[in-house]
């Protein structure tokens, strides 16, 4: 028993998660139960692990019985929806029963998560059918409070290729971008995580992304397993049936990312027609060409940041003292950088000088050039001037004006291109920070507006022909709500971001998601950890590309623009 430390609740939906074997079925309505007891009844039914919700349905007059499609919205609120029952009229032949809670999110009928804040208020009715209550109108879906959605969902990586556009330093390359959806956890996770693929992107994805499944491929076979041999082996129906080999190879490559998330031991994956005759068949080994994070750079071992003398050093894996870079932004040049990125070839680097005004690309080698400044920002400061820069997997490189009379996004193609200006339709607020990812069709943004900074995910679109191709980053989502103020933002690898700020209670606090805003888990407060200096030693070593930002010794677990990423 513990004789220490701090006393936390626990409820029902946390300790049912703590044991993977636990499943929870609906109870079917009792004889004669009154329409406040049918639709709380019908409420716990539908967080069961019943696979086709038929529990529930139970509770369902007959004609709503067939209608009655859950999959087609899950409605996430704070807590369990209160209910309150009204009576239609004298005769006690109907009830209408209004739930009310308060909305955090929403899950569309492609699984994709939504932050969505607001009042929850629908109703049910309940009428007689048979001589018992039952109900015969209700909104669509599902509604669930938070505990209860973590308990029953999981979070799935879904993998497509991103669309780069006919130009560019990333035209023609096979580089997979994670689609995140929610899935139920007990019900069947390789099917089902397999049928959500197949379904294609999510509607926010979907410009910039694209599958290699024929429209209307299906698989079909009712369940999936790993075999012996830790093959999946999965039938086609007729419509994948005249896919060639390449386009085949990219099928299989899509689903052995996919389902590597919900079953590591899955080692190859085997498509079939719909007689059972192989189309195409991938190995782990095969598919490394197609990784996720084969343009993040994961694969290097030194970590790069701005020291107290405002100059570029690294650190290797095993070294207990940071080393000057050679060249101009280390130990060529009295240059001082106030924020650097390194390429993640690690042959180039980008650097914002002290004043903010004027951003530098070079070589990482002794007696490379300085050279002409490639932005200049006609502020500086503090708090204006130009962003830390950011290099995507592609080659470019990313970086924002903060000048409140001309604020800007740039993009510079292969990194020392002319600069492009990138446009944020509907951006309310200035770009302060930003982070590309390795894909780059994914980019965070910290927007400050008065005297907040929220971030925000951005969808980049290409659009024309060769030579004349143009970037516009699309329909911003909120990523951490939850946070009053964010400080600094970082990807992980090919899916996941960090960031770090502080909630509206003010606690410092570290968050995670999967591209989109999808941490429901409340930041920690005060009698929790917080994000300290011994973080991000740990988050290096996991992580391999994550540093503290700015001078040495400064803390925090989500650096900005100082490393490689």
């Amino acid at each position: 028993m513990p004789d220490s430390g701090e006393v936390r609740p626990v409820d029902s939906s946390q300790r049912a998660d703590a044991d993977s074997q636990v499943r929870v079925y609906g109870v079917a309505p009792h004889k004669g139960e009154r329409p406040q007891e049918l639709v709380t009844g019908f409420l716990e039914a539908t967080t069961s692990d019943d696979p086709d919700y038929g529990t529930a349905r139970m509770y369902l007059a007959k004609g709503k019985q067939r209608e009655w499609n859950p999959a087609s919205v899950t409605v996430v609120l704070a807590e369990p929806p209160q209910v309150r029952v009204e009576r239609t009229d004298d005769r006690e032949q109907d009830y209408t029963v209004t739930l009310i809670g308060k909305r955090v999110a929403t899950i569309d009928a492609k699984h994709a998560y939504k932050p969505d804040e607001g009042v929850y208020k629908e109703r049910i009715h309940v009428a007689r059918e048979g001589g018992e209550w039952r109900i015969d109108d209700l909104p669509p879906g599902l509604v669930l409070g938070v505990a209860d959605f973590q308990r029953i969902y999981r979070s799935v990586n879904k993998y497509y290729f991103a669309e780069l556009g006919t130009s560019g330093s990333g035209g023609g390359r096979q580089i997979l971008v994670a689609d995140p959806v929610y899935l139920r956890k007990r019900i069947d996770p390789v099917t089902s995580t397999v049928n959500a693929l197949l379904d294609g992107p999510t509607n926010w994805l979907d410009p910039v992304a694209a599958t290699a499944f024929p429209t209307g491929a299906k698989v079909v076979d009712q369940r999936l397993s790993v075999d012996d041999s830790n093959a999946l082996k999965i039938r086609l129906n007729g419509k994948a049936a005249g896919a060639d080999q390449t386009q085949c190879t990219r099928m299989a490559a899509q689903l052995l990312y996919t389902v590597q998330d919900q079953s590591a031991k899955v080692g190859e994956v085997v498509l079939q027609r719909e007689n059972g005759s192989q189309m195409c068949s991938l190995g782990r080994e095969e598919a490394r060409k197609y990784a996720p994070d084969q343009a993040a750079g994961l694969g290097a071992d030194q970590q790069y940041f701005v020291d107290a003398q405002h100059r570029v050093v690294s650190l290797a894996d095993g070294d207990e003292e940071p080393r000057r870079v050679p060249g101009p932004f280390g130990t060529d040049s009295a240059l001082q950088l106030r924020s650097v990125a390194v390429d993640r070839k690690e042959r180039h680097a980008a650097g914002v000088a002290n004043n903010g005004q004027t951003l530098y690309v070079t070589g990482m080698e002794s007696g490379a050039s300085l050279g002409d400044p490639r932005v200049t920002s006609a502020r500086g400061g503090p708090k204006a001037g130009l962003t830390a820069p950011s290099w995507d997997g592609l080659g470019d490189l990313w970086v924002a004006d903060q000048d409140p009379d001309r604020p800007r996004l740039l993009r510079l193609p292969g990194g020392t291109g002319t600069p492009e200006e990138v446009q944020v339709p509907r951006l309310d607020g200035r770009i302060t920070g930003l982070r590309v990812a390795a894909d780059g069709v994914r980019i965070a943004l910290l927007v400050t507006k008065g005297d907040r900074t929220s971030l925000k995910l951005g969808r980049v679109e290409r659009h024309g022909s060769a030579g004349r191709l143009s970037l516009s980053v699309q329909e911003l989502r909120s990523v951490a709500p939850r946070l009053e103020q964010v400080d600094a933002v970082s990807w992980a690898g090919g899916a996941g971001c960090w960031s770090r700020g502080t909630n509206r209670a003010g606690c410092s606090s570290c968050s995670t998601s999967t591209r989109t805003a999808r941490c429901l888990t409340p930041p920690r407060c005060p009698g929790s950890p917080e994000c300290g200096a011994s973080q991000p030693r740990r988050a290096r070593r996991r992580h391999r590309r994550w540093w503290p930002s700015g001078t040495a010794g400064s803390s925090g677990c989500c650096p900005t623009a100082t490393g490689s990423w």
